[in-house]
């Protein structure tokens, strides 16, 4: 498979045995980033070619899925660690995400769980609908043009209401754009012309999700939240918060009119969209870091209310987790720090926006840099063992002090030893 002369070719297929015996570790890398290479040297670690004998790869993702298709013929050895896995898109591609939670639920409610218990909730137009009470943690979404008719008849409940169009494949705000009327949506598939044609192949493929008309606002700027979580094992699951995360704010203050629907510094708050809008402040680059935002909301709302959401935020990460799980290859070798994208409406409920398997690495200010390499360097001490050699057989348990800045989420394997100790006991209990 060709790839881009730019990114380094796949990892050799010789299957050679990384050369550890001397505690000397090798590392290859896709991104020629500071904060990478900068950690890896500060260990002692050697940097190689992908052709040469590895330790450890921090891997762009089609670099990844080419070492791990069937036509590479890879075998990684003990000694070999890489940064995705090999079908990470069931969690970070929009319309496999949405299937996976709506899979998740119905497998729940299929078993009689409570966390598949619903409700009925009355919508701004009077109207009846059922939602889940307890999962109700995505938009309301579908995939076109398969689920059309069913999204036609969901937005004739409510026909007022804003939907918001994103491409299933792609990211950084590429090709999102917002209808309020059933005839946009008709014109763009017309102006799109392949897009409902029977040959669409999946790549081609739109969400469309209701649209949080009503996020939570500070000075009047819409804002999502970027949640650094790092998963070192899906079966068992084993999952951790990084605790230096931070709000992305819109430069325009936010306007529900019909006027502002296509002013993407209005509604988007991706920094790739933002940095071109005449009100970025290149200093700030208009971010708060989490800890900022949450003595904010405890001042403005208070402090009980503030670890309510904060404990919610938690719980739709565990449970979208568990939605993939069952569906994710889960390779020894593999581990995983994704981008959550988390909307909090006005009445403080968390919405999942969506997940990114390769949060951006580059620094848009300085605090940005110090916040990226201690990300980076905390991950590397959690996923490897103690000695500091990459090993594929080592349990994954790693230390109180090797978490670092990180907080556990979920480790399913110690619950079911019952040996959890007060770090690992964080496991918030908000939800039944």
């Amino acid at each position: 498979m060709a790839l881009d002369t730019k990114k380094t070719s796949p990892p050799h297929c010789k299957g050679t045995t990384p050369n550890t015996e001397k505690g000397k570790v090798t590392y290859c890398t896709d991104l020629e980033k500071s904060v990478i290479t900068t950690n890896f040297d500060r260990r002692g670690w050697i940097q190689v070619g992908p052709d040469d004998e590895w330790n450890f790869y921090w891997s762009f993702i089609q670099n990844c899925r080419t070492l791990f298709s069937i036509e590479s013929g890879y075998r990684m050895n003990d000694n070999q660690m890489i940064n995705h896995f090999p079908n990470h898109y069931e969690l970070s591609r929009k319309d496999l995400l949405v299937k996976n939670i709506k899979r998740y639920r119905k497998e729940l409610e299929r078993d009689g769980n409570p966390l598949a218990e619903k409700t009925d909730v009355i919508l701004p137009s009077g109207q009846v609908v059922t939602r889940y009470i307890h999962l109700d943690f995505i938009p309301v979404t579908y995939v076109l043009p398969a689920d059309y008719n069913m999204f036609v008849e969901e937005y004739r409940k409510s026909p007022q209401s804003t939907w918001i169009m994103k491409p299933c494949g792609k990211s950084q705000g590429a090709g999102i754009f917002l209808i309020n009327k059933l005839s946009k949506l008709k014109k763009w598939s017309r102006d799109a012309k392949t897009v409902f044609h029977p040959q669409l192949s999946s790549k081609e493929c739109y969400v469309i999700s209701r649209y949080i008309d009503n996020p939570l606002l500070i000075g009047g700027k819409k804002f999502d939240l970027r949640l650094y979580v790092l998963v070192t094992s899906f079966r068992p699951l084993k999952a951790y918060l990084f605790q230096h995360g931070f709000c992305r704010f819109c430069t325009v203050k936010y306007d529900t009119s019909v006027t502002e629907l296509d002013n993407m510094y209005v509604h988007l708050t991706n920094v790739s969209v933002q940095k071109y809008g005449g009100d970025y402040n290149s200093l700030h680059g208009g971010k708060m870091s989490i800890q900022n935002f949450r003595l904010y909301l405890e001042g403005t709302r208070g402090r009980a209310v503030t670890e309510k959401l904060f404990a919610e935020m938690q719980w739709l990460i565990v449970h979208s987790l568990k939605a993939v799980a069952p569906v994710m290859a889960n390779d020894r070798h593999c581990f995983e720090c994704y981008g959550y994208d988390i909307i909090i409406d006005n009445n403080l409920k968390p919405w999942l926006v969506e997940v990114n398997a390769s949060p951006a690495l580059q620094s848009t200010t300085h605090n940005d840099r110090i916040l990226k390499y201690k990300l980076i360097d905390n991950i590397v001490s959690v996923v490897v063992p103690p000695d500091g050699i990459p090993d594929a057989r080592w349990n994954k348990i790693p230390s109180e002090e090797a978490l670092g800045d990180f907080d556990v989420l979920i480790d399913e394997e110690l619950m079911e030893r019952e040996d959890i100790n007060s770090r690992y006991n964080k496991i918030h209990r908000v939800k039944p």
